[in-house]
């Protein structure tokens, strides 16, 4: 027997009944409850489907104090989030690891110093069971809002946000950055390249810090040419102000290190605006191997992290933590993925 489309839904009562077994066993094997038997849970699972039954969201929630939802927040403008495939990519692997649990999410951007607000009070209102949280930068009040409001949280990115020393340990993910830039540099240096300049992102967040200390590292110095350092802002039209701002300090440049493809294709626009040849006369190596480096002319040397990997384990972290059996913040540990050179035409 299936319910009629227009008929009334099937109650509890109803698919206990189908089943010939309680209604509390029927609440038990619907919201995720322990001590009922396979062979039970599985005449059950058939009842409900033959008759169609959706459970009800409200009650479901005052049972299992549950919403069944996850909030994903970038703290970065909608227009960034749509326009670098970073974001996409690891949105996608975070999507697919929650709907596999039969969890929604719930994306939430900032715009403006005031949506912090907004989002707090969204955060420790009960609407979610936790939040995955990334693009963050040093002043950020997100970690902190979400540690006031008690709510499991993973972060994608190492931790360098103020007062992030203090908190317990957070639970996060990220890839070897500073290893990744390590090998870009190294590599140009193997290639003969002695004036190498780097294109960063913003240094108030940690992936940027950490490529940049990855570069120090290949050169061998601490305090590399200051000439030599340049501020794309991981956007593309940062890299082209950047790269513009390189040739014009140090026009001996031979090298440059862009620590996102996004800048690297910004860089490649003013170089062949300057007349500057693609790798003969300046080699360049990106960061991400994601749609841009595939888009580049010539095709783009990279450091590969798989972005869409690092989604799903963010959100895999933070299943563990919700249950059923509820994992320790003891049993879990930040995860670093490896990062690994891509070469190609370009450098």
């Amino acid at each position: 027997m299936v319910s009629e489309p227009n008929g009334p839904r099937p109650t509890l009562e109803a698919v206990a009944a189908h089943a010939g077994v309680s209604r509390a066993t029927v609440s038990r094997v619907v919201n995720g409850g322990a001590g009922v038997r396979a062979a039970v849970q599985e005449r059950v699972r058939q009842a409900v489907t033959e008759l169609g039954y959706v459970p009800n969201s409200a009650a479901r929630s005052l049972v299992t104090r549950r919403t069944g939802a996850i909030a994903v927040v970038i703290a970065e403008p909608e227009t960034r989030v749509f326009s670098d495939p970073f974001f996409g990519r690891q949105l996608r692997g975070i999507s697919r690891e929650l709907s596999a649990a039969d969890m929604q999410l719930l994306l939430l951007f900032v715009e403006h110093r005031a949506d912090y607000d907004r989002i707090g009070r969204y955060l420790s209102a009960g609407h979610v069971d936790g939040a995955l949280m990334f693009s963050l930068h040093r002043d950020d009040p997100l970690p902190g809002m979400a540690e006031s409001a008690g709510l499991p949280t993973v972060y994608g990115g190492r931790p360098g946000w103020s007062g992030a020393d203090r908190a317990p340990r957070p639970l996060y993910v990220d890839t070897d950055n500073r290893d990744g830039a390590r090998q870009a540099v190294q590599h140009l240096l193997g290639r003969g390249r002695r004036r190498i300049g780097v294109i960063t992102g913003p240094l108030d967040q940690t992936s940027a810090l950490d490529r940049l200390d990855g570069y120090r590292d290949a050169l061998g110095t601490a305090e590399p040419d200051p000439r030599l350092i340049a501020d794309g802002g991981f956007t593309a039209s940062g890299g082209e102000r950047a790269m513009a701002e390189l040739l014009d300090s140090a026009p001996d440049l031979d090298a440059v290190f862009a620590c996102s493809d996004l800048m690297a294709n910004g860089a490649l626009r003013t170089l062949r605006a300057r007349g500057r040849r693609v790798p003969d006369e300046v080699a360049i190596v990106g960061y991400d191997d994601l749609e841009p480096a595939a888009w580049a002319d010539p095709p783009l040397t990279t450091v590969r992290q798989d972005v869409e990997e690092m989604g799903r384990v963010m959100a895999r972290l933070l299943l563990r933590r919700l249950g059923p059996q509820k994992a320790d913040d003891e049993d879990l540990a930040p995860v670093i993925t490896e990062a690994k050179l891509v070469v190609r035409e370009s450098g």
